[in-house]
């Protein structure tokens, strides 16, 4: 039996539209920690790169469902381009300040812009799902394929924007992002066969939001929860390693944390999952929780990073297994928004798992700091199990024009 990675690109078009959404993606993981890079060579002030790259993360979360959902009323093409432009204007800008010594309103006025930046992972899963919305088995590689390509993001996309703002000069990498970002952009957009249809609204959902889809303030809600996790997981993992000596082994031990979740994403896509994909959802939040609880009693690099480890086995067909409830949940003509959703809801978390770790590691130190990541945890299966009956599929909305044939309709609860 062939590999579902290798079926899922027979499909013509796949392998040009999933490497575009890698390069697309890259600013994702590049942009926050080339401004905190740029910022600290520059001037020092730490305080000043953490405000900015925050300011960043909270507009993509708050724009960035704005612009899927207008991708979904007018098209890829004719909405991620403009957006591009905008995000890569104003990440210029930000460099540009630093050089010209501009006031520091200024700095924070284009880092609010550059929060334009579209999720290239949304429109990229977009394609998918209109390749392959009737085969279940091939949708579910897909999704598995493309957690990888995330992890391989947030893997690379730091070393690199690092790499190059300490070794060439500071604005290096965020001028590296914007021109991934662009260059990502104008590959997928310029790939018209693949571009989903836009659909039209159904009767009685013409205004409004995917947000008003019932049951999907459950899974963003807890995606929430989990992107605290991550967040706090980053900035307590730095201190423990700098407390013990070893500052240069956070590095390691992060990368240990994705090495996990990659290869349980790429492991979870050649498995057929079986019963209702609410039930795994759930069951996935409960083994990102578990997998937090030992942390605040580690006292050694080891064995952490053994533990990091053996926590990201969880994140991927967690995070695989969302992208697919909400897909199921929100109307065809809101795919792209409500997919947009859930990385806005893990970017929201990311930032206030940072800045609370932050404060606890100030005040109790790398330890005892890991339960704020194991506080998270709690907090996402206490939603998720409170709220996981209400996970229920849309009603089935028009075909899709060049649809894959044959196949039953998957639903929330069948084989996705």
């Amino acid at each position: 039996m062939p590999s579902p990675y290798r079926v899922i690109f027979t499909a013509p078009g796949a392998r040009g539209f999933s490497a575009a959404g890698l390069l697309g993606r890259m600013p994702v993981a590049m942009l926050g920690i080339g401004i905190v890079t740029m910022v600290a060579q520059l001037t020092g002030a730490y305080g000043l790169a953490g405000a900015l790259a925050a300011t960043v993360a909270l507009s993509a979360a708050a724009i960035g469902p704005q612009v899927s959902r207008t991708v979904d009323r007018y098209g890829q093409r004719r909405v991620l381009r403009p957006a591009a432009v905008v995000t890569a204007l104003a990440v210029a800008g930000v460099t540009a300040g630093t050089v010209w010594e501009w006031p520091v309103w200024t700095l924070f006025v284009c880092a609010a812009f550059a929060g334009c930046v579209p999720s290239l992972g949304s429109m990229v899963r977009s394609r998918w799902v209109a390749i392959y919305r009737d085969r279940p088995r091939e949708l579910h590689a897909a999704y598995a394929w493309e957690s990888i390509v995330d992890e391989l993001c947030f893997i690379f996309g730091p070393i690199l924007s690092i790499g190059l703002s300490t070794t060439w000069f500071p604005q290096a990498g965020p001028l590296a992002a914007a021109c991934f970002l662009l260059v990502g952009v104008l590959w997928l957009t310029s790939q018209r066969a693949t571009e989903p249809p836009v659909i039209p609204h159904e009767e009685g959902q013409r205004r409004g939001s995917a947000l008003r889809t019932p049951g999907i303030t459950v899974v963003l809600g807890t995606l929430l929860a989990v992107g605290v996790i991550f967040g706090a997981i980053d900035v307590v993992t730095v201190a423990f390693a700098e407390e013990h000596g070893h500052p240069a082994a956070a590095t390691a031990l992060l990368a240990a944390y994705a090495a996990g979740s990659c290869l349980a994403g790429a492991v979870f896509g050649l498995l057929r999952p079986a019963g209702p994909a609410s039930r795994r959802w759930l069951t996935g939040v409960c083994a990102v929780t578990a997998g937090m609880v030992p942390l605040p009693f580690v006292t050694g690099l080891p064995l952490l990073a053994v533990l990091l480890f053996v926590a990201g086995l969880a994140i991927a067909p967690t995070l695989v297994t969302s992208v697919s409830l909400v897909q199921h949940m929100v109307p065809r003509s809101r795919l792209t928004e409500g997919m947009t959703w859930v990385s806005s809801s893990i970017a929201v978390g990311v930032a206030l798992g940072a800045a609370v770790a932050g404060r606890t590691v100030d005040a109790l130190g790398a330890e005892r700091a890991y339960t704020v990541p194991a506080l998270a945890g709690v907090l996402a299966a206490v939603v998720a199990l409170l709220g996981h009956r209400r996970l229920s599929p849309t009603p089935p909305g028009p075909p899709l024009t060049g649809q894959a044939p044959g196949g039953r309709a998957a639903t929330v609860d069948a084989e996705v």
